[in-house]
């Protein structure tokens, strides 16, 4: 009896091989399933770095080394990567020189490097993300929906860019560029993130449904022929300076044939 006791197994022995057993199960875990994870952090961090780097050659001038801001431009801290691929996407960024307001103008990044600096301007601070394609797309909306974009860009958007979308002059030297041959995405993210004197349109205000039939609407609207002498589209001021000429030129004619023909009938 006294070697059979010596047998027994030691009370700890059970919940030590417990431990163990969990051990095991954990350092597998971690040798496989991180490695994804890390794998995708990896590349995140990769695309910021490079990101980092454009933005100290081409935009820290400006926007200050840690997007801070400076005297000759604003901080980025919060603006989120739809404003870069907003701003450098359609050409604005950088600014070939200080103005007023950045115009519209050849792109100077590929898409790749205007993503790695989005990147990088996101890691700064949260912000409107790029949009997916499936938030501005205009594919399979109604009638009715298109229909309501109009009410939409009627009621919140031509006081500025003009009831056709064709931009208009501001004041201050200021204007609403047009939105004729204007990227969908981009259009979306000027919604989004209010670039210069646009305000911003929050999905509260505007959701990605009523965003995606303003788009529509803008579409449909750019397909119809025009009508009407347009002056070279150079603006009212063009428009109503010829009607100014032309009405007031005719009413003069108008009055001298009048005072003529009295002459001659006397």
């Amino acid at each position: 009896m006294k070697f059979l006791s010596s047998r027994r197994r030691h009370p700890a022995a059970k919940p030590l091989l417990l431990l163990v057993a969990l051990f095991l199960v954990g350092g597998l875990y971690a040798v496989v399933a991180p490695s994804t994870q890390s794998s995708a952090d990896t590349g995140n961090s990769q695309m910021i770095e490079e990101g980092k780097d454009l933005y100290a050659v081409g935009c820290s001038s400006c926007h200050g080394m840690n997007g801070e801001g400076g005297t000759q431009g604003p901080s980025l801290v919060g603006v989120g990567g739809a404003a870069v691929d907003f701003q450098v996407g359609t050409g604005r960024m950088p600014m070939a020189q200080q103005g007023i307001q950045a115009p519209r103008k050849q792109v100077q990044y590929t898409q790749e490097q205007i993503d790695q600096l989005a990147a990088y301007v996101d890691s700064l601070g949260p912000g409107p993300a790029i949009p997916e394609e499936e938030q501005y797309t205009t594919e399979g909306l109604s009638e009715e929906q298109i229909a309501r974009g109009g009410e939409l860009f009627r009621t919140n958007c031509s006081a500025c860019h003009n009831f056709e979308g064709s931009g208009g002059a501001m004041p201050n030297g200021k204007e609403a560029p047009t939105l004729k041959d204007v990227d969908p995405k981009h259009i979306y993210e000027a919604m989004r993130t209010g670039p210069q004197e646009m305000p911003v349109f929050s999905k509260e205000v505007i959701s990605d449904e009523d965003a995606r039939s303003v788009i529509a609407y803008l579409e449909e609207l750019h397909q119809q022929p025009g009508g009407g002498l347009t002056l070279g589209g150079l603006g009212p001021v063009t428009e109503g300076f010829w009607a100014w000429v032309v009405g007031i030129g005719g009413l003069c004619l108008f009055a001298v044939w009048i005072t003529s023909k009295g002459a001659r009938a006397k």
